[in-house]
């Protein structure tokens, strides 16, 4: 059985295990989008990056499709790793800045701004979907169609399937159907409403409500007024 080291930690897995499944084994998190347990992996997101390989020989790699080979050492937190994550969240945000999901992921990462501008997409090609109704529903009612800036995922032809049975699978993966509190149409790109984990409802409200009432109402939105400057307060 090959052993690998990770993170300066030695593990032996079996045959077969990718390099995301063998950090997990040892409670090493690494964060995945496009990765679920009972699907086969596809290396989309990119999220799961880890650097194997040392001084000029390193190199980046998609944890969840990369074999965990015998003697392979990786990191899954170094700077190279963490800047390359920051980057593709930036650009998932700014594909699809309405999803709840991204937006959380956003903020674990420490990320509050994007340099990109927003597409406000509805799919973010992750292709959980597809492989939910292929794998897991054996209807393969919808799939890719198309390439490069076109791609995107259809039924055939763009016509109603008659194999969907219309079992909800695909919305119940789908990142992009988790909408963040601002609703389908947010005032900013990266929310970070919620980058401040502690419960702030209580000094604001007497009954704490966590994602159960409009925009604010959770109190996670709530923040601190900017003290005015000396020349603001002279221009009044």
């Amino acid at each position: 059985m090959p052993t690998l080291r990770i993170d300066g930690l030695d593990v032996t897995v079996e045959p077969g295990t990718t390099v995301l499944e063998a950090a997990n084994f040892l409670g090493l998190e690494i964060p995945t989008l496009c990765h679920m347990d009972g699907l086969s992996p596809y290396g989309g997101c990119r999220l799961c990056l880890v650097e194997i390989g040392t001084g000029d020989k390193a190199r980046l790699v998609s944890s969840c499709t990369y074999p965990a080979e015998g003697g392979l050492v990786a990191r899954t937190n170094s700077k190279r790793v963490i800047r390359t994550r920051k980057m593709m969240v930036e650009l998932l945000l700014s594909v699809c800045p309405s999803s709840k999901t991204i937006q959380d992921m956003a903020c674990r990462l420490g990320v509050s701004r994007t340099r990109f501008k927003a597409r406000n997409d509805d799919c973010i090609l992750c292709g959980l979907c597809v492989r939910m109704c292929s794998e897991q529903m054996m209807a393969g009612a919808i799939d890719f169609t198309f390439r490069g800036n076109k791609r995107k995922i259809m039924t055939p032809f763009d016509k109603k399937s008659a194999v969907c049975r219309t079992c909800g699978g695909c919305m119940y993966v789908c990142p992009v159907c988790m909408l963040r509190c601002q609703g389908p149409n947010p005032p900013t790109v990266v929310c970070g409403s919620c980058y401040n984990l502690e419960p702030t409802c209580t000094e604001h409200f007497d009954d704490y409500m966590c994602y159960l009432g409009t925009t604010g109402s959770c109190g996670t939105c709530v923040r601190e007024k900017r003290p005015e400057s000396k020349k603001e307060e002279a221009t009044r």
